[in-house]
């Protein structure tokens, strides 16, 4: 009882120790297998659970103003599990992109969806309506909402390496011209996904997994760790993540602000 009293007043506080919002947080969702495991619920009703959870957090997340997200949905290595599983999750995903199209929420906020990942792996059905989705949301730019299916960090470097050597190939640019903007242009099929500030892992793994190794960790981004398996995320975890995002920030700054006194300080002579 008391708990449920100093929850939402606890939930205040940390809000206010937000003094900055990352532009674009990423998020490994882990723990639904986990999840279900526990509740003795078969792992397919784990992953709708997850799926419920990332609903939710979306509205915290346009409530808090971070206009990207990037949520680690289905990797590369993930391929390699039961192949029931592997169906039931393609079958909710299907059910997920099929309902963007007609979600008042998707057009009401300008919400654009689109996947990263090598989409060739996919099944056909499952492409067709992602294509749908993305095309239905193409022109908003209030948020922007990417999913990683069929990703994998190394894999989608290597993809970009192949696509800068046709352009060499075609005379579009010499080798001396490769610059990291340059990779960087052709990550993601060029969707112009801006760097990671925060990467939040959860299920109580302390490893990032390959993603999105460019945008995060090509750019330092902060990283947070939390023990909730992803369909027990709650609010104040995100809060706690931004928090921890918000004091490397002013970290940084005071670093910057440090420096800057050092430097200008006036030469003495020598006595």
């Amino acid at each position: 009882m008391i708990r449920e009293l100093l929850s939402p007043l606890y939930e205040r506080i940390v809000r206010l120790q937000c003094r900055h919002i990352p532009h674009h947080i990423a998020i490994i969702q882990d723990g639904n297998r986990r999840y279900a495991r526990l509740q003795h619920l078969p792992r397919s009703m784990g992953h709708r659970a997850g799926a419920a959870r990332t609903e939710e957090m979306l509205d915290w997340s346009r409530e808090l103003g971070i206009r990207h997200i990037t949520l680690y949905s289905f990797s590369t290595e993930n391929f390699q599990r039961d192949a029931g599983e592997v169906a039931d999750l393609f079958g909710l995903f299907k059910e997920k992109f099929q309902k963007v199209t007609d979600d008042p929420r998707v057009h009401r906020d300008g919400i654009r969806v689109q996947i990263v990942g090598d989409r060739a792996l996919l099944p056909a059905d499952l492409r067709e309506v992602i294509e749908k989705a993305e095309e239905s949301t193409r022109s908003y730019t209030g948020y922007h909402l990417n999913i990683a299916l069929a990703y994998g960090g190394r894999n989608e470097i290597v993809r970009a390496a192949g696509r800068i050597l046709d352009g060499v190939k075609a005379g579009e640019y010499t080798p001396d011209e490769i610059t990291p903007e340059l990779v960087e242009t052709h990550l993601h099929a060029g969707k112009d996904i801006p760097p990671v500030d925060l990467i939040i892992r959860t299920g109580n793994e302390c490893r990032t997994s390959n993603f999105l190794p460019w945008l995060a960790g090509g750019h330092e981004s902060a990283v947070y760790f939390c023990a909730p398996f992803w369909p027990l995320f709650r609010k104040i975890d995100l809060l706690r993540a931004i928090r921890v995002y918000s004091q490397r920030v002013e970290a940084q700054r005071g670093m910057h602000i440090a420096a800057g006194a050092y430097t200008s300080l006036p030469e003495t002579a020598d006595t």
